[in-house]
């Protein structure tokens, strides 16, 4: 809901409308772990049986970052309704060069159960530092100053200028509705530097896929951010392999 004091910037501000399914992250207790289905941060993921566990450019077992079941989340439009949507990167993950994320459309195949092959090892460079279960609310936005599709301005003023204009409270309203920050799928993304597809055309248009923000067990870099963009025609034809993975920090 726009707040009051930002009614004479409603039209406006309805033209950025965007939905968003914003993720609630709740780090588990050491030795509990989720069942093989579950939406997750970590944690052991869904592998048919006829499937081979991915593997890095090394040939070593990637790490499973995040396991989607959108059976678990409200309708997001141009988003899966059902289905297994997975992000393995690789425990050399810096470079943001070797990663997969795999669709699983279809989830009634007999799943794999031994994963004593993820050793604890693999996971001492792991921006994610411990299994978490993960809740979701749909909600609106209006803007992110850092993403490439925000540019509206405020009476002449940049989003930054007209917010140092206001006082305590109306700072604390707007970021509830101008702020791409947080854990969340589609929406407006955040950066900690500059938005990377603004300098590249052939990805000025893609959306955001999974969004996933430092936290309280969850730190990349100097307080980054990771981002995994897709491009809206592969996400209608649900061609996941095409999504593209950034991080940045401070």
């Amino acid at each position: 809901m726009i707040p009051e004091f930002l009614s004479k910037f409603q039209t406006q501000l309805e033209k950025y409308k965007l939905e968003t399914v914003k993720i609630t992250a709740t780090p588990l207790e050491k030795g509990k772990s989720l069942q093989i289905y579950d939406s997750k941060f970590l944690g052991k993921p869904y592998i048919p049986k006829s499937m081979v566990y991915p593997k890095d450019k090394e040939n070593k077992p990637m790490i499973l970052w995040a396991q989607i079941n959108f059976a678990d989340i409200a309708f997001l439009a141009g988003y899966p309704t059902q289905g297994i949507l997975q992000f393995f990167v690789s425990a050399e993950w810096f470079d943001m060069d070797d990663y997969k994320i795999i669709f699983h459309d279809d989830i009634s195949e007999d799943f794999q159960t031994d994963f004593s092959f993820l050793t604890e090892d693999m996971y001492e460079e792991s921006p994610i530092y411990s299994e978490h279960t993960l809740s979701f609310s749909k909600e609106a936005e209006y803007g992110c100053s850092e993403d490439l599709r925000f540019d509206m301005t405020f009476n002449g003023k940049d989003y930054w200028d007209f917010y140092e204009t206001l006082d305590k409270n109306q700072k604390k309203e707007i970021d509830k509705i101008i702020d791409g920050t947080g854990h969340k799928i589609g929406g407006y993304a955040y950066f900690t530097q500059a938005d990377i597809r603004e300098h590249d055309k052939n990805r000025k248009n893609d959306l955001l896929l999974l969004q996933i923000d430092t936290d309280e067990e969850i730190m990349f870099g100097d307080s980054g951010v990771a981002n995994f963009f897709i491009h809206p025609e592969d996400l209608k034809n649900k061609h996941f392999h095409k999504a593209w993975f950034n991080w940045d920090c401070c």
